[in-house]
């Protein structure tokens, strides 16, 4: 993760490949029997937030999971509490028709899963199995003009990253609302984090409120403005450069 001690990083990062798609219904108590393994990590219920009691599965289909508390705290302006009663999520810009939805509308979308480790440049990883709605679909609601090239994800607390269109319909990226079972924690971007596989963490944009079409090839994000690699694989350099 970026070295620069006056700010602190907002993202993490994975690799490993992706397995197959799992229906919505492999979660819960339904995951942890496929898993065979389970440790228990309670949240207590809360007004406005995704806090609750809990299974984390901690391994599954043969592979040991990571926990959400093994997570660094790295964002840029701390932990952020959304109001889930007033959070919509927004697609716009460069869109035929801009498109917004509740978290409980959200919710109601078809949910794939994915075991994917995220990477962050400090040099730490996490293998967690992500549960979320694939970002194309979305996409697809608000139907990108054929100008738009770039999306540009933003967060509640300023936080921005960009990747290309192309790419991410390529890779099928999802915003996960949940991890290792559980519904995402605030300290892991509750209500949605983008799980930008292959990219270092600062990809990984948490608590995301809005997705933005753009035709700006060269848009950079908050850590990409101070010098990081914009394309952000994890195979390639950190900074741009070098």
């Amino acid at each position: 993760m970026p070295r620069d001690d006056d700010v602190r990083m907002q993202a993490n990062d994975r690799k490993q490949p992706r397995t197959r798609h799992v229906r919505r219904t492999l979660t819960g108590l339904a995951v942890a029997v496929l898993a065979g393994a389970v440790a228990f990590t309670l949240y207590p219920e809360g007004d406005g937030d995704a806090t609750h009691d809990g299974i984390e599965i901690r391994e599954y289909q043969g592979t040991r999971l990571g926990s959400v508390d093994d997570f660094r705290e790295n964002s840029i302006a701390g932990v952020q509490t959304i109001d889930i009663e007033t959070y919509r999520l927004v697609v716009d810009g460069l869109v035929g028709q801009t498109a917004s939805w509740t978290y409980a509308e959200l919710q109601a979308l078809e949910h794939t899963t994915k075991l994917i480790t995220i990477h962050c440049v400090e040099g730490w990883s996490v293998t967690a199995l992500w549960e979320g709605i694939r970002v194309g679909e979305l996409l697809d609601v608000a139907v990108p003009l054929p100008a738009a090239t770039t999306v540009i994800f933003h967060a509640a607390d300023g936080y921005t990253s960009s990747l290309p269109l192309a790419e991410l319909r390529r890779r099928d990226l999802i915003l996960a609302d949940r991890i290792n079972g559980i519904v995402l924690p605030p300290a892991n971007g509750f209500p949605f984090q983008l799980v930008a596989e292959d990219k270092w963490g600062y990809k990984w944009v948490r608590w995301v409120t809005r997705i933005e079409l753009s035709a700006d090839n060269e848009y950079r994000g908050f850590w990409e403005r101070r010098g990081y690699n914009n394309d952000g694989d994890i195979d390639g350099p950190i900074r741009e450069g070098s």
